[in-house]
């Protein structure tokens, strides 16, 4: 699927990071583009730099996502693409030990539910909703109708210390990918899902600067931290490639996650 002035794209999570990088790539090649995302400050500026449109939304609430793809499709029509970005980060223990008063706890049931709400759940609704509206375009040449991209971590395969939520979460986001090709693939709409490793981005850069050499050190090569717009540049490139459907691919620098 070749992205034009005629393809209009959603991006969730598109405030900041991955999301807004992918947004203005998508912006570059003359795509209309919808962002879905809570922070509506960063979320208004980044729309206003690529001429897009931002959509207060929570991936979490069915109405809220309902209203958010009705406006985006009411603005610039009928997505053909959409980028799956939006996720948080939950770190504990499944169960832990304390050191100073040997105190035992287990993880917080409602910040592992509400990981796997955002991450999974979240990121389900919205390619249901989206592929039913793709649904609706006329195929193009080949057949082709959209073309959807979600955002699992390397932690779906290599979980660390204190990841159980988060991996779950990611895990699922990977392992639904081939179903739902074959789920769609009657109607010409696909779906491939990327894995990012350590990547250069907000959550990232609240961490100390030795913390984030230490995992810039980490990766076998290029020694760095991953360039947001080389996710973008990924996304792109699995949207443009119509033979590529169902499969994942690690975008890490060659990293295998140690334990911690």
């Amino acid at each position: 699927m070749k992205i034009t002035a005629d393809t209009a794209a959603i991006v969730t999570g598109g405030a900041s990071g991955l999301g807004a990088a992918t947004a203005h790539a998508l912006a570059a090649k003359g795509a209309r583009v919808a962002l879905f995302d809570r922070d509506r400050e960063r979320g208004e500026a980044v729309a206003r730099d690529i001429g897009g449109l931002f959509c207060d939304t929570d991936v979490t609430d069915s109405a809220s996502l309902e209203s958010a793809f009705a406006r985006s499709r009411q603005h610039q029509g009928q997505e053909s693409v959409l980028i799956c970005c939006a996720g948080i980060v939950v770190a504990q223990k499944t169960a832990s030990r304390s050191r100073e008063d040997d105190t035992i706890r287990h993880f917080d049931f409602e910040a592992f539910q509400r990981t796997i709400d955002i991450n999974l759940v979240g990121t389900f609704r919205c390619i249901a909703l989206a592929a039913a509206g793709m649904m609706h375009h006329a195929a193009a040449d080949g057949g082709e109708r959209g073309a959807i991209i979600t955002t699992a971590s390397v932690a779906a395969e290599d979980g660390q210390i204190g990841q159980a939520a988060y991996t779950a979460s990611k895990a699922g986001v990977l392992g639904m990918t081939l179903p739902i090709a074959r789920d769609l693939m009657n109607e010409g709409i696909r779906i491939n899902t990327i894995l990012p490793g350590i990547f250069s981005t907000p959550m990232m850069a609240s961490m100390p600067d030795k913390v984030q050499d230490a995992l810039a050190a980490s990766v076998p090569f290029p020694k760095r931290l991953g360039d947001p717009a080389e996710y973008a540049a990924m996304a792109i490139s699995l949207v443009e490639n119509s033979y590529v459907n169902g499969t994942s691919i690690r975008l890490d620098g060659g990293i295998r996650m140690a334990p911690r």
